[in-house]
């Protein structure tokens, strides 16, 4: 065999055996499961994985900015009017977040921590200085009491005489360090020499710097992926007691601090948080990109804080039967001992219009007042977020109590928080070099069949000039006849004369 055929030969095989292995790796999904398993068992919650130690101190810096509504015309709502406010803020907070008194329990397959934080107010991020700036606001102590001692003649006579002597108003104008990291009121001191369950001090965000949520224990992923950061138990607990029904009391999906990787848009995210007494949910929303890094977005859907009517699921957060509010709204007060705490998303954002309508001074945006989770959909990591929340009190007329004869039932918005983060540099170059190094792995089937394609058009080329060579050849060596005058030509010795044996000559 000549070496043009058997070149021939092996490029022809190798271009076959290139291309069926590729199409066939391909069709498999072989490196693409093979780098899916890799990235299952390195995102787990166990020491020495690439995930652990960022879990336990995460690296990018988170933000809270708190928003105060300051109520412009108190007089005016005393008799009736519609309440004005006033947004005031952000006064932002640098927010330390780390897992403390981390343990590996249950043989190694969850882990137990307390989600410790502390904040660290930032003056060149905040329109003032809290410690000087006033707010005027709903007297939350007062408005607590109040719905406590409603239900009886006596106690409500005996806190209408101590407002009185205290001079105590349904509303009270602080400083925002005051109304945020506590203050002792009078009322409250009052009440505490006959309830000694009764603290001295109250703040929005009392007792919170430097301290934890409790307890929680974690699932680490190890058994299932899809486990990755979901929370078992809070505080020792399955299930919250806080509602009437088993679906409103459930804990589910994580704390919002890890989501397991290869998320996809149909699935629906679950997070449990303590300061909503509850766990939300979170859909797909659209495909963004934060710092070069592809992202799904994941935002609470309408549905999360819809009344019983639009979501007969909701049900269960009725505190009763006749304190089951609209959309958009959530009453916390089982949660809140009792006081008549209201959530909701800022400037009631996905909510009802009544709840817009009664308040002066809201403008509910999209884009300022959104929740969402970005997440990398290959890791789960989070790349941006923005959890919103308000707190707002419900006022109206308390039995018992003259001062609140004027008043209509409102939903009265106290303040408004936005907790953010985003990844930082160091940790997105981290992301984009695992996220290359996925998709060149994933991907290397596609070389095979580009080369196995290249090694094609090479096979086509070597067989065209083959048979090109051999239709030349061919013509080459074919026969041609001599012409007739070719052999009368005596110059050409095509022709010999010769003289007949025995014959006569002349």
């Amino acid at each position: 065999m000549s070496r043009r055929p058997f070149a021939i030969y092996t490029v022809g095989a190798l271009c076959a055996l290139l291309l069926v292995c590729g199409i066939g790796l391909i069709l498999g999904q072989v490196f693409r499961t093979l780098m899916h398993n890799r990235l299952k068992k390195e995102i787990v919650l166990v020491e020495g994985s690439r995930v652990f130690e960022s879990w336990k101190r995460p690296p990018p810096p988170v933000f809270m900015e708190y928003f105060f509504f300051n109520v412009t015309n108190v007089d005016e709502i005393l008799k009736g009017a519609k309440p004005i406010v006033t947004q005031v803020g952000p006064y932002t907070y640098r927010e330390y977040r780390y897992k403390d008194n981390v343990t590996m329990v249950e043989n190694g397959t969850m882990v137990s921590a307390y989600n410790t934080k502390s904040f660290v107010f930032l003056l060149e991020k905040s329109v003032g200085d809290p410690t000087v700036d006033n707010i005027t606001t709903v007297n939350i102590p007062a408005w607590a009491a109040m719905n406590k001692a409603k239900i009886s003649f006596f106690r409500s006579s005996m806190l209408n005489m101590w407002m009185n002597s205290l001079r105590t108003g349904l509303f009270t104008t602080r400083t925002v360090h005051e109304l945020l990291w506590g203050y002792e009121d009078s009322l409250l001191v009052k009440i505490s020499t006959t309830n000694r369950e009764v603290e001295k001090d109250f703040g929005l965000m009392i007792k919170k710097n430097g301290s934890n949520d409790g307890e929680f224990v974690f699932h680490t992923g190890e058994q299932n992926y899809l486990d990755y950061g979901r929370v078992k138990t809070w505080k020792g607990q399955r299930q919250l007691t806080f509602w009437s029904t088993n679906e409103s009391n459930s804990i589910a999906g994580s704390d919002g601090s890890a989501f397991h990787p290869l998320l996809n848009k149909d699935e629906r995210i679950y997070i449990f948080t303590p300061d909503l007494c509850r766990t939300i949910y979170m859909d797909f929303e659209k495909d963004v990109v934060v710092k070069g890094i592809p992202a799904y977005r994941f935002t609470p859907p309408s549905s999360v804080l819809a009344s019983k009517e639009e979501n007969p699921a909701n049900e269960g957060f009725c505190v009763t039967s006749n304190e089951c509010l609209g959309t958009g709204v959530l009453k916390v007060s089982p949660c809140r001992k009792g006081a008549p705490v209201v959530a909701s998303f800022p400037h009631f954002y996905l909510g009802e219009d009544k709840y817009i309508d009664a308040i002066g001074g809201m403008s509910p945006q999209r884009e300022h007042h959104q929740t969402f989770l970005d997440l990398n959909p290959t890791t789960g990591i989070i790349v941006r977020a923005n959890k919103r929340a308000q707190v707002n009190i419900l006022v109206g007329r308390v039995v018992g109590f003259p001062k609140t004869k004027n008043l209509t039932e409102t939903i009265f918005p106290v303040m408004f928080l936005n907790e953010s983060v985003e990844i930082d540099d160091a940790s997105a170059m981290r992301v984009q070099k695992l996220l290359l190094i996925t998709k060149l792995v994933s991907n290397f089937p596609l070389f095979i069949v580009g080369l196995g394609g290249i090694m094609l058009m090479i096979f086509i080329v070597l067989l065209f000039r083959a048979h090109k060579q051999k239709t030349s050849t061919e013509e080459d060596s074919s026969y041609s006849p001599v012409s007739q005058k070719d052999k009368d030509d005596p110059q050409n010795g095509n022709c010999i004369g010769l003289t007949p044996k025995g014959g006569t000559q002349a």
